[in-house]
């Protein structure tokens, strides 16, 4: 099957497809049971709409023409009967049908997001959020379409093609050459316009993707849009985004047309000849009227089939192209990957060793950290410093795991962090960062996403100390208020105090504030600073700002400069602008 499904698409690179197929198939492997059900439908309704013209046959030739008012009224029944049952059998299936498309296209989708989630931030910096959405969304679609839509189109189609055809021949055997003569024309023609149809559905993806990535990158910035004046320009953009994706949207309906026209032309023109023949032997009386008639609405049912097998084609270039898509993502490689056998996450005090750590960034030139020794103690308060864009953050991402050190190595209380539980050493490290990521929920919810075991009296406790009371106050349910989408409505400081608030709550050995107090004013940060000293006493804490007042008092001073990280004497902690 797999060879077959090859040929169909020649793709430009047949290992690929071969390993896209073998992910698709992974998904469509655990359905079997549903699948032999669904099949066993599929045929049950065949086989009753091919018996329709048959009917039709005998109660025109055997009870009207013959006058036999018995056969007449039986064949009613029988008629009536099958079509009955043909409406429970549609309805079961279309039921089923649906249930299994529901879990084969979020299986897909949770595969491809459970990856996506797995990527590095470097990942994230050079790929449009619009397009990894259009491939995750559309592009899947697409692909679980083919994957069950398709096939039991494709099943029901053969059988009903087979039958069809034996019962043509049954009646006419000459008149069934016309079919032989239509079906290869048909097949050479869609074969001529494959490669027309996926150039075509490739270009409507990218445009697609332009739109969605448009919006993705607006809409959240619509404030600054507004306050720049900058609305025109933006809407002119959108049209412009929009009328190359109708162009393209076009192009690939005249493709469609023109690659589903010509056979169904062909087809007519077949079955206005087979009507003309037929129908001088029925004038001759070489032919009964039932035969003929039932002769015409099987070619149409074997016409049907072989249309819908020729679609199949289109159908399989327009999957192919989402699955390459989709593939992309799916093949991204991952910058850490998770410790075959994790060593159990070490109960010390959350001292930190960096031994000869260097690191640097794929695509760029220069290293960000070279050839780094130092330790960080347990328990104490470390400030770092260092210029903007030096790589101070890039060090927190290193502890984090979201990299790995080119060389060297960083130990956790002596514990090689690729050594650890990936989930559990990000649970042991917080960082409140610059940037606040807040979801659209409420007050409690947002505060509670790294703990969500918390009880309402920690999180009323952690309000209190991170001065979040008067927010509680001005929502309508307190905790229990909504958020709007990322928190728009909130100022620079409430975003802060609660990343602030919700790493409190995490409880980690270590604790990152990256630049986390630089939108509260100092009187605020001293009183937040302090709170985290009496609440995390004993553990680590790691400050990084530009704020002389944040690094103040801490008990190790390190300084990145050039890739190094040198320990700086406490005395000339200042100011690092």
């Amino acid at each position: 099957m797999g060879g077959l499904f090859l040929k169909l698409i020649d793709s430009a690179d047949p290992q690929l497809m071969r390993q896209a197929l073998a992910w698709l198939y992974s998904f469509v492997r655990p359905q079997r049971k549903a699948i032999a059900v669904l099949l066993g439908l599929s045929l049950g309704a065949s086989l009753l709409a091919l018996a329709q013209p048959w009917l039709v046959k005998t109660l025109i030739d055997q009870g009207l023409l013959a006058r036999d008012y018995q056969t007449l009224w039986h064949m009613a029944v029988i008629m009536i009967a099958a079509g009955l049952l043909g409406t429970v059998l549609a309805g079961v299936n279309r039921y089923l049908h649906t249930q299994l498309s529901g879990r084969i296209l979020f299986a897909l989708r949770d595969d491809l997001y459970r990856h996506l989630q797995q990527l590095s931030p470097t990942f994230y910096g050079r790929r449009r959020t619009g397009d990894i959405l259009s491939r995750l969304d559309g592009d899947v679609a697409e692909i679980q379409r083919f994957a069950v839509d398709s096939l039991f189109s494709a099943v029901s189609s053969v059988i009903g093609l087979i039958g069809a055809v034996t019962l043509m021949l049954m009646l006419s055997w000459q008149l069934s050459l016309l079919l032989a003569l239509l079906i290869p024309i048909e097949v050479l023609w869609l074969r001529w316009m494959r490669r027309k149809v996926e150039r075509e559905v490739r270009g409507l993806r990218e445009r697609s993707a332009d739109v969605s990535s448009f919006l993705v990158e607006t809409l959240p910035a619509m404030k600054f849009i507004q306050a720049a004046g900058q609305q025109a320009r933006e809407a002119n953009r959108l049209d412009q985004l929009g009328q190359g994706y109708m162009r393209q949207l076009l192009k690939v309906q005249v493709t469609e047309f023109f690659t589903q026209a010509i056979p169904g032309t062909l087809t007519s023109w077949c079955r206005a000849c087979a009507f003309l023949v037929g129908g001088w032997w029925v004038i001759q009386g070489t032919w009964q009227l039932g035969a003929l008639i039932a002769f015409s609405t099987y070619m149409g049912m074997a016409v049907g089939p072989v249309q819908s097998l020729l679609g199949l084609y289109v159908a399989i270039q327009r999957m192919a192209v989402s699955l390459v898509r989709v593939m992309e993502l799916r093949r991204e490689p991952l910058a850490v990957r998770e410790a075959e056998a994790p060593t159990a996450m070490p109960e010390g005090p959350g001292e930190l060793r960096l031994e000869s750590v260097g690191f640097t960034y794929s695509g760029r030139q220069g290293a960000v950290l070279r050839e780094v020794d130092v330790v960080i103690p347990g328990g104490r308060k470390v400030a770092i410093s260092g210029a903007s864009g030096v790589g101070k953050s890039t060090l927190i991402d290193l502890l984090q795991r979201f990299y790995d050190p080119d060389t060297g190595r960083i130990l956790l209380d002596g514990v090689d962090l690729r050594e650890l539980d990936l989930a559990a050493l990000r649970r042991r490290i917080a960082v409140v960062s610059q940037d606040i990521v807040l979801f659209r929920g409420t007050l409690a919810q947002n505060l509670a996403y790294s703990a969500p075991a918390v009880t309402r009296a920690q999180l009323q406790q952690v309000v209190r100390l991170t001065h979040l009371e008067s927010l509680a106050q001005s929502l309508p349910m307190g905790l229990d208020g909504m958020l709007g989408e990322r928190g728009q409505q909130l100022s620079g400081g409430q975003k802060q105090r609660i990343a602030i608030a919700r790493a409190l709550l995490q409880q980690p050995a270590i604790l990152v504030l990256d630049e986390a107090t630089s939108a509260v004013d100092e009187a605020t940060e001293r009183e937040v600073i302090s709170a985290i000293d009496q609440l995390f006493a004993g553990r680590t804490r790691i400050l990084i700002s530009h704020r002389a007042s944040t690094l103040a008092d801490a008990d190790v001073r390190l300084h990145l400069h050039a890739g190094h990280l040198q320990v700086m004497p406490l005395e000339t902690s200042g100011d690092d602008r």
